[in-house]
């Protein structure tokens, strides 16, 4: 997956004012076209997001009484809107993200997880499922752990595995804690402060990552809403991008029974990837 989907750029920016009195159809059509007309790529799809986050509602509700007020509520909706117009992301305003069908606390400290990445959820199932490992005790590692999105999501689809996440950075590691404990699997979960792997025993049936994969030069150009937002631990992937890949595979094979290395990678980076692991289906 690419990190590098730019927005449009040089639109001025222009609060949305509401008004208490003002309908939730109303403040959706507003959002909307102020998102629209500064450049943002899911208009409609951000609008949603806020207000269901703003204002507790599911889309069922936005649907059902278009005609209802958005009362007390007005002014830290603008005020959302005005962040969003700013590219700071939904989630970061909302704190939270919703993947793989769970929603995850996320703060400034970890790496905002997009839906790309759940196909990497898809292709560890399809491991599994493949092998005939749903009723194994699988141990899964996952380097780089972030929120804990992809270990939290893969214990609570395999109940009998468990999991190591490693991080070096704390706020990381407590952040993917607390979303451990809120979709209940914390009793199968450990994090390790380490880089890659190092301080961790396998062994592993599964590795996965998320590595930061964007070449250094690069990161400038980024959308802003990842340049800006996400933390730099999380993207630099060194002079050409393949750093982490490097340790990673170094560290894996210094492990005794690693069936299985899952990574996501940035486009067009497979190739390359697959060749350090010996050119094994990346």
């Amino acid at each position: 997956r690419q990190r590098m989907m730019g927005a449009a750029r040089g639109h001025s920016l222009v609060p949305v004012h509401l008004q208490p009195e003002q309908s939730l159809q109303s403040a959706y059509v507003a959002l909307v076209r102020a998102f629209s007309a500064a450049g943002l790529d899911s208009p409609q799809a951000d609008a949603r997001y806020l207000m269901r986050g703003v204002l507790g509602l599911d889309d069922a509700a936005l649907l059902r009484a278009p005609e209802t007020p958005i009362g007390a509520h007005a002014q830290t909706l603008a005020d959302a809107a005005l962040r969003r117009l700013s590219h700071e992301p939904v989630s970061r305003i909302l704190g939270v993200r919703e993947f793989y069908g769970r929603t995850f606390e996320v703060t400034p400290d970890v790496l905002d997880p997009r839906p790309d990445t759940e196909t990497l959820i898809d292709e560890v199932l399809a491991i599994v499922d493949r092998n005939g490992w749903r009723s194994k005790p699988l141990r899964i590692a996952d380097i780089g752990l972030g929120s804990g999105a992809i270990l939290v999501t893969l214990l609570a689809e395999l109940p009998l595995a468990e999991g190591v996440g490693t991080d070096v950075s704390p706020p990381a590691l407590a952040c993917a804690r607390r979303n451990a404990d809120r979709h209940g699997v914390a009793a199968r979960f450990t994090t390790v402060e380490t880089s890659v792997l190092e301080k961790v025993n396998g062994p592993f049936d599964i590795v996965v990552s998320n590595p930061p994969y964007i070449p250094r030069g690069e990161i400038a150009g980024l959308d802003q809403d990842v340049s800006r937002y996400d933390p730099m631990l999380a993207l630099d992937g060194g002079p050409d991008g393949l750093e982490i890949y490097r340790e990673i595979q170094r560290q894996v094979s210094h492990l005794v029974s690693v069936h299985y290395v899952v990574l996501e990678a940035g486009a067009g980076q497979a190739p390359a990837v697959a060749a350090l692991f010996g050119n094994h289906r990346a």
